[in-house]
């Protein structure tokens, strides 16, 4: 059994955030399958994604831009989508990390985070959603992350990451109660990776466990066989790379 043998022939996939580790990974495996005959690739990088191919077609999308997210609609504009994959996030830049402490907070970090994590994804879900198919089965999903559950907070710290984590699951939720009504076979749902050899993690690698580190190819593979399998019942809530649902 090959991935999307639930999806009627031929379907088609936009992954937003395609120049980071994941999305990267999630396209070169998209172009590999057989049913998949068009990938949409969407990031801040302007350059062509560097494998060539006639299923790929490459976009220009600014996540911070309201402007450059409301373009998505005109863009798309009469596009089906069967499977839209938003693979961005952010933990850490030039000038600030996670938090320790509460001392730590500061407004700055917090609407960024929340302006990638949590605002961007349902702002490309306004725009895209009207792609899905209203008779067929569609996912659209995006990254999360295990540490914005709140019943699985054990060990506090990270407070703009682990609430704009959050934000997004509930985001997503509601995103599907209200698609289920026309759109029932779809599922709209968040993705937990893994930790990812990826520059998101590289600072925070030190103390995985062996074996626990994923390349991001072998953590694309997992996310597209957990997409492939999910069912309406599915939608609204978030899970792992191993298609274990994570609690909210």
């Amino acid at each position: 059994m090959s991935r999307f043998d639930n999806f009627p022939d031929p379907i088609q996939v936009a992954v937003i955030g395609a120049s980071g580790g994941i999305g990267s990974a999630l396209i070169n495996e998209l172009l590999s399958e057989a049913k998949v005959t068009r990938v949409f690739s969407l990031s801040r990088c302007r350059e062509k994604h560097a494998i060539c191919n006639e299923k790929l077609i490459h976009g220009y999308l600014d996540l911070e831009d309201e402007t450059s997210l409301n373009q998505l609609g005109d863009i798309f504009s009469g596009e089906k989508l069967d499977v839209v994959i938003v693979a961005t996030g952010v933990l850490h830049g030039e000038g600030f990390r996670p938090e320790k402490s509460l001392k730590d907070l500061n407004i700055d970090n917090l609407n960024k985070l929340f302006a990638i994590n949590a605002f961007a994804p349902a702002l490309i879900a306004r725009q895209l959603l009207p792609c899905l198919p209203k008779s067929n089965p569609a996912v659209f999903a995006a990254i999360s992350a295990r540490v914005g559950s709140i019943s699985d907070n054990r060990l506090g710290g990270w407070y703009s990451y682990r609430a704009s984590k959050a934000a997004l699951n509930m985001l997503l939720k509601t995103i599907s109660i209200e698609s289920a009504r026309s759109r029932p076979k779809a599922v709209i749902c968040g993705l937990h990776p893994g930790t990812v050899d990826t520059a998101l993690s590289e600072p925070f690698q030190r103390n995985v466990p062996s074996g626990k580190l994923f390349s991001p190819e072998k953590s694309a593979a997992y996310l597209l066989d957990v997409v492939s399998n999910l069912k309406p019942e599915h939608s609204g809530k978030v899970f792992d790379w191993a298609g274990k649902e994570i609690p909210s």
